[in-house]
């Protein structure tokens, strides 16, 4: 059965021409809140998480928006925007034997993130510390989103 995460908005709301980009913000301010649970999975480090993603070991899931996807995404990697999760989270791969790593600009959604999959029952993600942020200052290759 999939997961779905709650709805922020009211249900009239929901049928409305701007709510899926207030769900999506409305989601990712939740996970940003203050008090926001801390994830039990410790992260992987973005040169644990290039090598699991260059021997196919693992799926990384870049979760940042649009517009962060156009200055280059890891190659290999998927594209989940946090402020589409709502809708696509059965996009996760559900088999526990195949691990997820999850990785935004700097961390801080991607470790939010983890906390809210994780208490759902999610036990193979983990988040990638350090994000593309720190894959960009490493000039690892970055590669266009695809269209």
């Amino acid at each position: 059965m999939p997961i779905v995460l709650p709805s922020v908005l009211p249900p009239s709301t929901r049928r409305s021409r701007w709510a899926r980009p207030l769900l999506g913000l409305g989601l990712a301010a939740l996970l940003m809140a203050c008090g926001a649970k801390e994830p039990q999975t410790p992260p992987l480090s973005l040169e644990q998480a290039r090598a699991e993603l260059d021997a196919g070991r693992a799926v990384l899931i870049d979760i940042r928006e649009p517009e962060e996807h156009a200055r280059g995404v890891a190659p290999g990697a998927r594209l989940l925007p946090l402020s589409q999760i709502d809708q696509r989270l059965a996009e996760l791969p559900s088999d526990p034997n195949t691990p997820v790593l999850l990785i935004c600009n700097t961390q801080n959604r991607s470790k939010a993130l983890l906390a809210e999959l994780e208490a759902r029952g999610f036990r193979h993600v983990r988040y990638v510390s350090g994000g593309m942020s720190a894959w960009a200052e490493r000039a690892w290759p970055l590669v266009p989103p695809p269209r």
